[in-house]
């Protein structure tokens, strides 16, 4: 029965080792082979033919950014996720490989020696996102494995949804839009950018991100993000004032909400319990601004795998706000913006090329 075939690329032979122990494990996954660099793993592809590339950036001889760029123009649709340290150059060439085409990263646990703690952590972390790429083709090419229920990844068939909203989703814009509440995961870094980037400096509204990412990265993120946009991104920290024209992503690690502070709003940061295996959640985010902005909450559900965000816009909905969630042809992973439309709560799927001009004429048509 076929299987996922998973080739793994680091120059650490306790990693490999690690990671062949983990992955072959399961029973949807198989190891079809290991490359101590990208030289070696770039032989390997043709023979292999893998359908996933684990990688790290970090590698003598070839680095993973070089590999992953040769991999592209050879090999575009095997999707490739980043395994790598958590530091702050890391960080940096990490966030170059996913705008060079990387579909995901998972930070290396502290302790890659083989201990209990660092295999349940790979389990969990890393085991999801592979299986995310592969939604779609579950029936074709996994038969009739059972593909497990880490993050409830496959507990929910979602349906191909006509892109034309029926009319009990008509679009109704009265409602003045106060703020703007994004939701992303998988895909994430390279869709907000998609959308940021084209929105002018003088955006009437603010902007709050939860975009699911480990510490480190969520403050580089930010960094990237104002360097290629009109407007200021930061990463949020507890105290700031939620001003227009500006756009805050929260902390790896940490849940961000909007508390209201004599006649302006200030972000707050906690670790308060995860949520849907998240910190920061983007149900915790899109409640928070419910709570406080009711009907004039514009939230945005970009790609990202799993069903975060799906209870909050919940909320927004209840409160009179509105939501756009991305369509499926241009989601990395229709897991969140899949759970969203399946669920009734879009007003509007858009593709990720569209999403900005819709925010502006939602923003702007008031």
């Amino acid at each position: 029965m076929p299987l996922i075939k998973i080739l793994i690329v680091d120059a650490s032979v306790v990693v490999r080792r690690l990671l062949n122990n983990v992955l072959d494990g399961d029973p949807a996954l198989e190891v079809v082979g290991t490359a101590p660099n990208g030289k070696i793993a770039l032989a390997k592809i043709s023979q292999m033919n893998p359908d996933l590339i684990v990688l790290d950036v970090e590698m003598p001889e070839m680095e993973g950014w070089e590999t992953l760029a040769a991999i592209q123009k050879q090999h575009k649709d095997i999707p490739i996720i980043i395994f790598t340290a958590l530091t702050e150059l890391v960080a940096v060439t990490t966030l170059n490989a996913m705008a060079l085409g990387a579909t995901n990263y998972v930070a290396k646990p502290q302790n890659m020696k083989g201990n209990e703690e660092a295999l349940e952590y790979v389990h969990n972390q890393l085991i999801p996102k592979i299986k995310a790429f592969f939604k779609g083709k579950q029936s074709e090419k996994l038969g009739n494995i059972k593909l497990g229920e880490t993050n409830n990844i496959f507990t929910t068939q979602l349906p191909n949804i006509s892109q034309s909203i029926s009319s009990n989703l008509a679009v109704n814009i009265k409602s003045k839009v106060e703020i703007v509440a994004i939701g992303a995961s998988t895909g994430g870094p390279n869709a907000l950018e998609a959308v940021l980037q084209d929105l002018p400096a003088n955006f009437p509204v603010p902007i709050v991100i939860v975009q699911h990412m480990p510490p480190v990265f969520t403050k580089r993120l930010a960094d990237r993000l104002t360097s290629k946009c009109q407007i200021r991104v930061e990463e949020a920290v507890t105290g700031c004032i939620v001003e227009a024209g500006r756009a805050w992503i929260a902390p790896g690690d940490y849940h961000i909400v909007l508390e209201k502070q004599g006649f302006g709003v200030r972000i707050r940061t906690h670790q308060e319990a995860r949520e849907n295996s998240c910190r920061p959640a983007v149900d915790v985010l899109f409640r928070s601004t419910a709570k406080i902005y009711g009907a004039g909450v514009l939230g945005v559900v970009l790609t990202g795998m799993g069903q975060d965000g799906l209870l909050g816009c919940q909320n927004i909905r209840e409160a009179g706000g509105k939501i756009i969630a991305q369509d499926e042809a241009s989601s990395v992973v229709w897991g969140m913006p899949g759970s969203v439309v399946n669920s009734g709560f879009a007003d509007r799927v858009v593709s990720l090329q569209d999403m900005a001009r819709e925010i502006i004429d939602r923003v702007s048509s008031q």
